[in-house]
């Protein structure tokens, strides 16, 4: 009997969702910003099982907002849990994880439901199956540190990250400028020094 497992990942962000409606998504974990309605594209979607957070994509508290915390990110690993019960009654799934721009929040669950389901996987590796997946990923630094650190990984996943954005930073000119426009000035200083 083939063994049931999550075989496709989409990583997209809001704008993007009405292209996915035919694609079978059987999971999705949403992160939103606390104000933000609830996306009308799953109205259009096949019966799938969904799981929202919110929180605002930031890396420092900020006033009036609300940072990713430790219990954020306990959250996308139950997801990640929960994902392993009920996917026994597919033979496939696909999973989508989405963000606002599909850019930070999306792809640092992501890198964490990875990194949870293949503990003997390379950080390094992590992160070049995370850009295959979406090219423009920039993890929020603050997520992947709680993750580093609930999964036991001491300190790898935090040091690939950094790798990751000198990564980027060398491959696409327009992350300087666009991460540091977004107040991510401490991220782009750590890939600079990675």
């Amino acid at each position: 009997m083939k063994p049931v497992s999550i075989s496709l990942l989409t990583i997209c962000g809001i704008d993007e969702l009405p292209t996915h409606q035919t694609r079978s998504v059987s999971h999705v974990l949403s992160v939103l910003d606390p104000e933000r309605p609830d996306p009308d594209a799953f109205a259009a979607y096949a019966p799938h099982e969904r799981t929202i957070l919110r929180f605002h994509d930031i890396i420092e508290e900020l006033p009036g907002q609300i940072a990713p915390t430790s219990a954020h990110v306990e959250e996308v690993l139950a997801f990640g849990e929960g994902l392993k019960n009920t996917v026994d009654a597919r033979k496939d799934g696909h999973l989508l994880v989405h963000c606002h721009m599909g850019v930070s929040r999306s792809t640092a669950a992501m890198l964490t439901l990875m990194a949870q389901t293949q503990p003997d996987v390379a950080e390094d590796e992590l992160f070049a199956t995370l850009r295959a997946i979406r090219p423009i990923a920039w993890p929020n630094s603050r997520m992947i540190a709680f993750a580093d650190n609930l999964l036991g990984r001491d300190g790898k996943l935090t040091a690939a990250l950094n790798r990751h954005y000198r990564y980027q930073l060398e491959h696409d000119d327009h992350f300087d400028e666009w991460m540091t426009s977004l107040g991510r000035v401490r991220e782009v200083a750590l890939g600079k020094a990675a």
